[in-house]
């Protein structure tokens, strides 16, 4: 069976409210594993003891870029002690995203946080929005990172929803860039015309075709994100993953 975990950011609300309480209702949902957006001040021994209890795996975590240049070994070590492993960039600063010396400049530095990520057994990662496909020097964002970083020391956490909003197919990009394809964020759109997010197998995304390919390439964690609620946001999180659970 094919893991798959929630991005806290999701239900951001409720984890600033009770972190560990929410945590406890993602696992009683049925969630394999939670991506983390932030520990709420929780320390790394009482976070394990309560993914340990609730039988949770943790997936990742999105870490901003401060903390990633100013804090990156006490990152690692939090990382570590919950047996998280990856460290993921949720985004690059405006001021380095609207041309190609920005991006080269930001892969340099995912390159050395990956390599010395890599040293201590974890995986660094990047994920995208839309702006990142965007053509600087007839090449997006994308493949500015990916050009100037190596493989072993970064991958990409494609985000479905971006990419397709961007007007490009995700299922194209996770096979340009299958030896960085580790994870995907799973995010459903409602159509062309209501670009707004909504439980996955609502919108038009063709989650077969992506999670199929997923397959063939080994992605280790489909991991939900959701941002916009018509609904209660775990009644909304319950829908999304019966329909993973359906097509996986």
């Amino acid at each position: 069976m094919e893991n798959i975990a929630l991005q806290l950011y999701s239900i951001k609300e409720l984890t600033n409210e009770d972190f560990l309480g929410t945590l406890k209702s993602v696992a009683e949902i049925g969630y394999d594993g939670v991506e983390f957006a932030g520990y709420f001040g929780t320390s790394a021994g009482q976070l394990k003891k309560a993914l340990d209890e609730y039988g949770l795996k943790a997936a990742g975590s999105h870490i901003g870029m401060p903390d990633l240049t100013e804090r990156l070994e006490e990152m690692i070590e939090y990382s570590l002690a919950i047996d998280s492993p990856y460290i993921i960039c949720p985004g690059i600063p405006e001021d380095l995203r609207d041309h190609a010396d920005g991006y080269k400049r930001a892969a340099e530095m995912f390159d050395r946080i990956g390599e010395r990520c890599k040293e201590q057994g974890l995986r660094f990662g990047y994920h995208n929005h839309g702006i990142e496909f965007q053509r600087y020097d007839g090449l997006t964002g994308m493949e500015l990172l990916a050009s100037h970083t190596r493989p072993e020391h970064m991958f990409f956490e494609l985000d479905t929803y971006w990419a397709e909003y961007a007007g490009f197919r995700a299922v194209e990009w996770m096979e340009s860039f299958q030896d960085r394809c580790r994870i995907l964020h799973i995010k459903d759109m409602k159509s062309k015309q209501d670009q707004r997010n909504t439980e996955i197998g609502s919108g038009i995304l063709d989650f077969r075709a992506i999670t199929a390919t997923g397959k063939q390439l080994g992605v280790e964690w489909y991991t939900v994100e959701q941002e916009e609620y018509e609904i209660p946001q775990l009644e909304s999180i319950q829908k999304s993953l019966s329909y993973l659970r359906q097509i996986l």
